[in-house]
This record gives C-alpha cells, sequence and structure tokens, in this order.
C-alpha cells in the first residue's frame, strides 16, 4: 500500500523537477539571452572606417591602437565570454566611399554597430543611413557638434570633446594672453574646418571682427599650403591658429620657420601628434606650440606612475608593436576601444542595438589614458561623453599641460 505523500516533500520534489527542465532547456533560453545581427554566443562584430590610405592617412594608426586594444581584450577572453571580431576598412577620407563600406558592413557583415569611424563629412555622409536603419553610430572619431544630438539623431553618439570648445579655449587663452592680437587663421575648407572656426569666433567675440586679420582656406587634395603662409607673414600677425589635418599642419609649421615668421601658433588637437605632424615639421620648429589634450601619453609628466598608462604601454609592444605610444592618436584610439568595451559589458547578454544605446547613454566611466580630471559621462539627453580639456604648450621634447582641466 503506498503511503501518503506529505506537502513538504512534494514542495521538494516539484522543485527537482522543476530544477531538472530548467538545466534541459538551451542555454540562451535559460539566461534570456537576446540578439541583433552582428551579436552571437560566441562573437560581437564591429565595423569601422579609417582613412588607411588617401591625404589624411596619417590617421589610421587609430584604427590599428584600437585593434591592438580589442585583441588585449579577447586574449583575456573576451566581453563577458564573447570575442570581439573588428571590420575595419578603409574609406581614404572619402565621404562617397564612406557610404559604400558602411552599407558593406551593416548590409553583408552585419554587424552590430559603428564604432568611431573617422571624418566629420564622413561621419554626416552617413548618418542618415544608420538613423533609418537603427544602427548605433558609436563614439564618432570627430568632434562636431552635430553628433551629440539626441533629439534628432538618437543612433548616433560622440566621444570627443566638440571642436567648437576647443576653439573657444583657445580664443579664451588669446584673450588673456595677446588681448591685442593680430590673428592669421588657415583652415581646411570643409565642415570640420568651419566647426573649429565657429568656436574660435564665438570665443573672441565682438572683438574677433578686428582681431583676425587673415582668414585663408585650403582644399584637403591641394599639394601644399605654401602660399598662404606667405600671405599670413605680410599681414603682421602675431598669433597663428592652424586649424587643418596632419599632413598640412606639418607643413604649416615647417614653413612658417623657413620663412622666418615667428607668431604665437595655437594648433587644433587633432593634428598635435608627435609622430604625424610635429617629427616630420621637426620639433625645433614647434617649440612654444600650444594645443589641447583630454589624453596622456607615456612622455606626459601626468602619465608618471600610471599603471594604466604602463599598461597601454604593454599592450602597444605586444598587439602593435609598430606603433608610436607616445603617439596621441594612438592613445585616443586605445581609450575610445576602452569606452566601447565597457559599453559592451554593461549590455551583458542583451546585445540588441537598441540595448547597446541605451548602456552607451547610460556611462560614468574614465578609460584609460584620459587626463587626470576628465572622465566620460552620458545620458539619455547627454550624448557628447568628454566634455574638458587642458590646454598644453610643446617643450621641444613633450607636451607640458597649462593649467587644470577646463570646459569650453
Amino acid at each position: 500500500m503506498t503511503q501518503p505523500i506529505d506537502a513538504s516533500l512534494r514542495r521538494s520534489l516539484r522543485l527537482g523537477a522543476g530544477l531538472l527542465l530548467a538545466s534541459a532547456l538551451p542555454l540562451s533560453v535559460r539566461a534570456q539571452k537576446k540578439y541583433d545581427p552582428g551579436a552571437t554566443d560566441t562573437e560581437i562584430r564591429l565595423g569601422n572606417l579609417m582613412p588607411y590610405s588617401g591625404p589624411a592617412s596619417a590617421y589610421g594608426t587609430l584604427g590599428k591602437a584600437m585593434a591592438a586594444y580589442f585583441d588585449k581584450a579577447n586574449a583575456a577572453g573576451g566581453i563577458n565570454g564573447r570575442k570581439v571580431n573588428f571590420i575595419t576598412l578603409d574609406d581614404a577620407y572619402n565621404p562617397a566611399k564612406s557610404v559604400e563600406q558602411t552599407r558593406k558592413l551593416v548590409e553583408q557583415d552585419e554587424v552590430l554597430l559603428m564604432f568611431a569611424s573617422l571624418g566629420t563629412a564622413h561621419n554626416m555622409a552617413t548618418q542618415r543611413y544608420l538613423n533609418a536603419k537603427k544602427v548605433p553610430q558609436l563614439f564618432v572619431n570627430t568632434g562636431a557638434t552635430r553628433f551629440g544630438d539626441p533629439k534628432n539623431f538618437p543612433w548616433t553618439m560622440g566621444w570627443q570633446p566638440t571642436y567648437q570648445a576647443e576653439g573657444r579655449l583657445y580664443a579664451r587663452h588669446i584673450m588673456q594672453t595677446k588681448p591685442n592680437a593680430k590673428v592669421a587663421v588657415l583652415m581646411q575648407n570643409d565642415d570640420f574646418g568651419k566647426d573649429y572656426m565657429k568656436g574660435l569666433v564665438d570665443g573672441l567675440g565682438d572683438k574677433g571682427k578686428t582681431m583676425i586679420v587673415s582668414h585663408l582656406t585650403h582644399e584637403v587634395t591641394d599639394p601644399t599650403i605654401d602660399s598662404q603662409l606667405v600671405s599670413f607673414k605680410a599681414t603682421g600677425a602675431d598669433v597663428f591658429v592652424i586649424i587643418t589635418t596632419p599632413k598640412f599642419a606639418a607643413q604649416a609649421l615647417r614653413k612658417t620657420a623657413e620663412i622666418g615668421w615667428k607668431p604665437t601658433q595655437y594648433l587644433v588637437s587633432v593634428s598635435q601628434s608627435m609622430s604625424s605632424v610635429l617629427k616630420p615639421a621637426g620639433l625645433e620648429n614647434a617649440v612654444g606650440v600650444i594645443s589641447s589634450t583630454y589624453i596622456v601619453t607615456p612622455s606626459d609628466p601626468a602619465a608618471a606612475g600610471n599603471k594604466e598608462v604602463a599598461e597601454y604601454v604593454a599592450t602597444m609592444k605586444q598587439f602593435y608593436p609598430g606603433g608610436d605610444p607616445d603617439d596621441s592618436l594612438n592613445a585616443i584610439g586605445y581609450s575610445m576601444a576602452a569606452t566601447m568595451v565597457q559599453v559592451l559589458r554593461q549590455a551583458g547578454d542583451n546585445l540588441t542595438r537598441e540595448n547597446v544605446m541605451k548602456q552607451a547613454a547610460s556611462l560614468s566611466f574614465i578609460p584609460p589614458m584620459l587626463y587626470p580630471g576628465i572622465e566620460v559621462k552620458t545620458s539619455a539627453d547627454d550624448f557628447s561623453p568628454i566634455a574638458k580639456k587642458v590646454l598644453q604648450r610643446f617643450n621641444g621634447k613633450a607636451y607640458e599641460a597649462i593649467g587644470a582641466a577646463i570646459s569650453g
């Protein structure tokens, strides 16, 4: 005769059966994993565009430094057990090519998102397409203000401080140190240059109308900017603001020295690289140049004793041995990749494009290589992660900070 089972035993049996059933379910069901194209149990595909060729090829090192960070993360087990597949293509700094390559990455390679593609006009050319497809356009590699507009472009987010804010910082420093300056401005004739110029003009205010004695432009396809430099010297300008990309920035510094013109020089941060700009120009020709940064490099006094900087140097040596750790472009690429990894970690097993954007808009994080006092912070209505910069001056061997980190 069967004995009756008491209530506590029945509960135990039901619990055991439930556990057995749960263990028999696929892991993806148990953990409620969610994926969009570009994400699986083992992989996360990220798309990226860099000018590995063309007039701005100096920026290609950014992509290689990003790849080094992802290689480091993968070697340590990946992101929540998934390896990053970083698919970085060459667009030759050509917006038409940017559109073509972005479509390939989204529609053929099926990346989860676009990460840190470089260039103002180039990201503008793909912004509406990516937003219409609801594909995250994350941490675009440009400081144009239009990439921090969640109301109109909810799938696009910048990363670095804006060009306009940087332009205002230089204007503020000029007004403080040379209030009666005669200013000459060399500007690359595109949206990148115009954004910087707006910040500079806004910062100088009404006085800027008389302070700027010459404002000349160049095209990215021009062979040289020699004629502009000769013209600037003739104006008697004693301040020179260089708003251009590395190739032309190096030419400007070298030509200024060659013609014996000795203004105070301001160099936009996107062209402050020692490897790509100052060394080709001649370090002796760059002494006294003022720029700004939000990044530390190993030669910076602020990096002394910083374990993250030491880890960055070791990562470069292992995964990108041909890269110069003291090149600020490499430090930027490394830090951007670290920010991307943080977003993916926060996303956990919910690797949908919607959740990735939600996590990107919920950051309070200090990635490696950021200057002390600067952080990455975002919210649903703040798509501008980094707000502060430090003014710095080149002493012939390294940049030295001028004051503390401030907002533009």
